[in-house]
């Protein structure tokens, strides 16, 4: 078994596997819920085990596409595992769909700025920093 400083020394698929222990299922294997996904999607994300949560966090995200959350969550789990393309398109989707996410244009500014796309991430930064209440002049 692996130690994880996150989790408290359990990694967390191992957490996830023992949740299930007690369930009262007979005989059969426990079919992990929507919300069950989320939680460890979440574990491995802190864990930073990107690449985990986003295989997750995709099932989660197609299950329930209103949720913002689950689809931040995929977008930096993609950003932080360097699948910069895959978190700029959740990142559009979520501005599209709610154009008032601070974190959301702060993120696709970044994404862009890390591929290189330092024109188009500056209206976007702009905006998060308005959205935060920072204008340029203010100290």
């Amino acid at each position: 078994m692996q130690f994880d400083q996150a989790t408290g020394g359990v990694a967390p698929d191992r957490w996830a596997s023992a949740l299930h222990l007690f369930d009262d299922g007979v005989g059969g294997p426990h079919e992990e819920s929507t919300t069950e996904r989320w939680e460890r999607a979440q574990l491995l994300f802190a864990a930073r085990d990107y690449i985990g949560a986003a295989r997750l966090l995709t099932d989660v995200v197609e299950e329930a596409p209103e949720q913002t959350g689950p689809r931040l969550l995929l977008a930096r789990a993609y950003y932080h595992s360097a699948q910069l393309r895959r978190a700029e398109e959740q990142l559009r989707r979520i501005v599209e769909r709610d154009p008032v996410e601070r974190y959301a244009h702060l993120m696709l500014g970044r994404t862009l700025q890390r591929q290189g796309r330092q024109d188009e991430a500056q209206p976007w930064l702009r905006m998060a920093a308005a959205f935060a209440g920072e204008f340029p002049g203010d100290d």
